[in-house]
């Protein structure tokens, strides 16, 4: 699917989306919003500005910041999600949260971007680790990162996990029959989410095993609230942790 064929069609999702909660008038209100907000985002001074957390990439020698992802991407982001990297401590925090042996787990992050939250996972011992990214630039960034980070001296004994990426709609992503950690970023917008979170029920419900959900920036959580399966263990302002619940 070409850019415009990918803005076309996230363009009508989000319209669609929109004007069934908010009517076609408000609806053209937030579109106009957002666009606005895309125009600002693109001045140099912004642009800047976006290459922000600079430490993780200095450090591990990749490029995971959001300063160099192209105008297409960003716009395309306006319809499904802003790429935006996880902040270190946080994801390590959200890590520490949870009471499991991570060796039994795999690790799946929904809106992988350029694979800086795979990186991290991967200092777990997570049994594998996949990223499921839509957008063709981030998902390339994101190989390009693993295989920068995982090719250096330092890493090659440390670090034994499996990382995959794979470019696609996260909504036709088939979850693995294993115990899952599922990391979400605000990756999606609701309807997407709602998708999401239902065939991770199905998949649950086929193969009945430990999953825990880890949501950072909960916008949408009312979805996940909302779902039988799963019940929440913690919540900050920061994230929610949600785990199947132990009476299904």
């Amino acid at each position: 699917m070409d850019f415009s064929q990918q803005l076309w069609k996230g363009l009508c999702g989000w319209w669609n989306e929109q004007a069934q909660s908010h009517g076609a008038r408000r609806a053209t209100s937030l579109l106009l919003r957002e666009l606005w907000g895309f125009v600002r985002e693109s001045t140099p001074e912004q642009r800047r500005q976006r290459y922000g957390d600079m430490d993780y990439d200095w450090e591990h020698r990749v490029n995971t910041t959001s300063g160099g992802v192209g105008w297409r991407t960003r716009l395309l982001g306006v319809f499904h999600s802003a790429y935006q990297p996880t902040d270190p401590a946080a994801f390590h925090q959200m890590m520490a949260a949870l009471p499991i042996d991570f060796g039994e787990f795999t690790f799946i992050d929904i809106g992988s971007g350029k694979g800086r939250t795979l990186l991290m996972a991967s200092e777990y011992p997570f049994q594998q680790i996949v990223g499921v990214e839509l957008m063709e630039e981030l998902h390339r960034a994101a190989e390009e990162n693993v295989a920068a980070d995982q090719g250096r001296p330092d890493q090659a004994a440390a670090r034994q996990t499996v990382i995959e990426t794979v470019c696609m709609d996260a909504r036709d992503f088939v979850f693995p029959d294993t115990p899952l950690v599922v990391f979400l970023f605000n990756p999606l917008p609701e309807a997407a989410l709602r998708r999401v979170m239902q065939n991770l029920e199905q998949s649950w419900q086929r193969a009945p095993r430990a999953v825990w959900v880890v949501y950072h920036n909960p916008v949408l959580d009312t979805v996940l609230a909302s779902l039988d399966f799963l019940e929440k263990t913690v919540g900050t302002h920061q994230y929610r942790i949600y785990r199947t619940a132990l009476s299904s």
